[in-house]
């Protein structure tokens, strides 16, 4: 007589990237609001790369709708990570459905006030000219702090949900943890500067530091390679949230060519060095930043201080490799 061992069942929503690309992208797992916004948002950077195209116009230097895009790209990606998180949870699911429902509507006026201000031709941010600006800038502003103020609730209730996973479960919380601090940089270019104050021109805050904003700046991005921009830091910071994650997904597809890659502990302590290298890659991009240094035209120190720490984290990574393919081969 044959036994069979049943296998107990997995609940999907346990596992970030489920078993099967179905189960990775079953809409049920979703939240619904923030999906919906990540889909408007892609609808709108369809329609600001159009912009981008056939109207000329600039403002500060830069193309009028690069703005409007690179807004449109940067919220949908949040949000879609947003909603895959939220749908993980089992426990307060309607505390984490309000904190995302409240996120996608504050995201939402966000990038209507950049549209707005890019459709009359000005300037969304920093824009304190004529009471109408200042009422917007300042309804951007509150958005901000609630949208991350939500970010640090949900990352709060995900830090408690259990990830049978070690590996995954790492990637996550670290990603909330830098991309909370990223998003935080956006803090520091609301304030006006000295120059600002002295000579008040109806702009309070600024991207740049060392010179004003418009300068010369990488194409699309606009960020600045004559001075030192926060948008840097700020961006290169909030979007661990997504990378990684993706870096331990990625891991997870090597398992069969990496045989080190087969144990979930290596997998970890790969992630760790990774979350430390990005965490540090934003403190350093954020202290170039503030002493008015161009990403492109890093100093003696900031240059070694990277290569220090992109060999330090190379060299880490191939010991983990290395020590833990032997122990799977014995």
């Amino acid at each position: 007589m044959t036994t069979t061992r049943e296998t107990p069942a997995i609940d999907t929503r346990l596992l970030p990237f489920g078993n099967t690309i179905s189960q990775r992208l079953t809409p049920a797992l979703f939240h619904k609001p923030l999906l919906w916004l990540a889909i408007l948002m892609g609808l709108a950077a369809a329609v600001a790369l159009v912009g981008l195209i056939v109207d000329p116009r600039t403002i500060t230097g830069a193309p009028l709708w690069a703005k409007p895009l690179k807004f449109a790209l940067s919220i949908a990606l949040y949000s879609l990570t947003l909603s895959w998180l939220i749908g993980m949870l089992k426990h307060r699911t309607k505390l984490a459905w309000w904190l995302g429902s409240i996120s996608a509507l504050f995201l939402a006026v966000e990038m209507v006030v950049i549209v707005g201000a890019a459709a009359i031709g000005t300037t969304s941010h920093f824009n304190v000219t004529t009471p109408l600006t200042t009422a917007l800038w300042s309804l951007m502003g509150a958005s901000i702090v609630v949208v991350w103020s939500a970010a640090i609730a949900l990352a709060l209730l995900l830090w408690r949900h259990r990830i049978s996973d070690p590996a995954r479960s790492f990637a996550i919380k670290a990603g909330l943890i830098i991309g909370i601090a990223g998003m935080g940089l956006a803090f520091l270019m609301t304030s006006p500067n000295a120059e600002q104050l002295s000579n008040f021109q109806g702009i309070a805050g600024a991207h740049t530091v060392g010179m004003p904003d418009g300068g010369e700046g990488l194409p699309l991005l606009g960020w600045s390679t004559v001075a030192g921009d926060l948008r840097v830091p700020h961006f290169i910071g909030m979007h661990a949230l997504q990378l990684l994650p993706l870096s331990a997904l990625l891991l997870e597809l090597l398992r069969s060519r990496v045989r080190a890659l087969q144990l979930p502990i290596a997998r970890r302590r790969i992630l760790v060095i990774l979350a430390a290298l990005y965490g540090a890659v934003t403190a350093l991009l954020t202290a170039q930043a503030l002493m008015g240094q161009s990403i492109v035209q890093p100093d003696a120190i900031v240059a070694t201080i990277a290569s220090v720490l992109f060999a330090t984290a190379a060299s880490a990574i191939a010991i983990t490799v290395v020590k833990f393919r032997t122990d799977v081969t014995q």
